[in-house]
């Protein structure tokens, strides 16, 4: 029998290269967040990417309590102390998902943190 998966994706914030988040399955993936903001510190950065997480899962059917998994890649490892601070204070207590942050290079130099989520829909 013939089934066409495309029907049971959802996209949302679709351009030619990539979606910003794909929902199968009761399960949300979001692209990799980066700052939109103008700050250059790991400090601001991280909350302007932590707040797209949470506005891309709110249009996606889920929230940050929701997360099943996120992939944080920083330009400088040693900043992941200041970045931790910010992630403390904004994931919901006892909703903390396996996480893994890495250093990496990322596509524009002015961006210090990219951050990858998945998260369950409400």
């Amino acid at each position: 029998m013939s089934h066409d998966t495309t029907r049971d994706i959802q996209r949302h914030g679709m351009a030619a290269r990539y979606s910003e988040a794909a929902v199968f399955n009761g399960v949300v993936y979001l692209a990799g967040m980066v700052p939109e903001c103008e700050a250059t510190d790991i400090r601001s950065q991280t909350a302007d990417v932590l707040a797209q997480v949470e506005q891309r899962l709110k249009e996606a059917g889920s929230d940050k309590s929701r997360i099943l998994r996120t992939q944080i890649y920083l330009t400088d490892i040693r900043e992941i102390g200041v970045m931790n601070e910010v992630w403390d204070a904004w994931v919901v207590p006892g909703t903390a998902p396996p996480r893994a942050t890495v250093q990496a290079a990322l596509a524009d130099p002015a961006w210090k943190i990219e951050i990858v989520v998945t998260a369950a829909q409400v």
